[in-house]
C-alpha cells in the first residue's frame, strides 16, 4: 500500500533548489505560521482539499467536508469558502454543522443556488472575476477549470472558483479544482498557495508544477492529490520538478492524509 511516507521519500534526494519542509518534520501539532501586518496566518490541513486558516481577521474555513468533530481543535468558522459542488469540498450537513450565527459563506453561484434557506441566508455568491470584501478582507474569485479534453466535463470554464484573500497585506491563493488556467500563471505577488493536482479530475505534478513556476508564490502547497485510477500525484516528485525550473518558491508539505491515501 502506498502511504504519505513513501510519497514524500520518493525523490527527496534530488529536489533541486526548492526547500521542503514535509509536515512530518516539525513538532507535533505545530502548525506553519505566516506573519502578517497585524498577526500572522496559521495553516492548518484538515483533509484532502480542506483547510483552516486562522488569521487576525477571523477564523477561516475552506471546502470543509466530513466528520464536524474533525474540525473540533479550531475556533468556529467566521467565514467559509466553497469552491464548487463536487463532494469532496461541499457538504450540506457539515456546513449545518459548522455554521454559527455570525458565521458567513462566500460560494460560487452553483453551489449557492443548492444551499438550503438558512444558509444561503448567511452567504454571498461570487462568479469567477468577481471582487468582495469579507472579515474586512478583499477577497478575488479566480476561474478554475479543465483545460484538457477528456477532463472538460469535470470542471467547465466559468463555474467553478478558487479564491485570492488579501490578508495582512499577504495574497493568499487557494486554487480549488483546476488545470494550470491562464488566470492561475498570471497571478502576481502570491505569497502563499495551495494548488490542486490529482487525475483524473485537475492536473498531474507536472502541470501544476510548471503552473506554480509561472506565478511562484513564495509558498506552495501541493493538496487534493489523491486522485482516481491510478491518478494520486506525489507531492515529492511536484517538488523536485519545482526546483528544476530554478522557481524562487518553498513547497510546504500538509498532512492532507492522516487516515493514509487509500483511505
Amino acid at each position: 500500500m502506498t502511504t504519505r511516507r513513501t510519497f514524500l521519500a520518493t525523490g527527496a534526494a534530488t529536489l533541486g533548489a526548492v526547500t521542503v519542509l514535509p509536515f512530518a518534520a516539525r513538532a507535533a501539532g505545530e502548525a506553519d505560521r505566516y506573519p502578517v501586518d497585524g498577526g500572522e496566518i496559521v495553516v492548518h490541513p484538515v483533509s484532502h482539499a480542506s483547510l483552516v486558516l486562522e488569521t487576525p481577521a477571523g477564523t477561516i474555513y475552506v471546502d470543509p467536508v466530513g466528520e464536524p468533530s474533525a474540525y473540533d481543535d479550531f475556533p468556529a468558522p467566521d467565514l467559509i469558502l466553497i469552491t464548487h459542488e463536487h463532494g469532496d469540498h461541499y457538504a450540506v450537513d457539515t456546513l449545518q454543522a459548522l455554521t454559527e450565527m455570525r458565521t458567513q459563506i462566500l460560494a460560487n453561484p452553483a453551489v449557492y443556488d443548492m444551499l438550503p434557506q438558512e444558509l444561503k441566508a448567511q452567504a454571498v455568491k461570487i462568479a469567477n472575476g468577481g471582487t468582495t470584501e469579507m472579515l474586512g478582507l478583499p477577497i478575488e474569485a479566480v476561474p478554475a477549470y479543465n483545460l484538457t479534453e477528456g477532463r472538460l466535463d469535470f470542471h467547465p470554464e466559468g463555474r467553478d472558483n478558487g479564491y485570492v484573500l488579501t490578508i495582512g497585506g499577504r495574497r493568499v491563493y487557494i486554487s480549488g479544482d483546476t488545470e494550470g488556467t491562464p488566470e492561475m500563471r498570471a497571478l502576481e505577488d502570491i505569497h502563499i498557495a495551495f494548488v490542486s493536482m490529482n487525475l483524473p479530475f485537475t492536473m498531474d505534478a507536472e502541470q501544476a508544477a510548471d503552473a506554480v513556476a509561472a506565478f511562484q508564490p513564495d509558498y506552495v502547497y501541493p493538496y487534493h492529490y489523491r486522485g482516481r485510477d491510478g491518478g494520486t500525484q506525489d507531492p515529492a516528485e511536484f517538488a523536485r520538478l519545482l526546483g528544476e525550473a530554478d522557481a524562487e518558491t518553498e513547497v510546504r508539505m500538509g498532512e492532507w492524509y492522516p487516515g493514509g491515501l487509500e483511505g
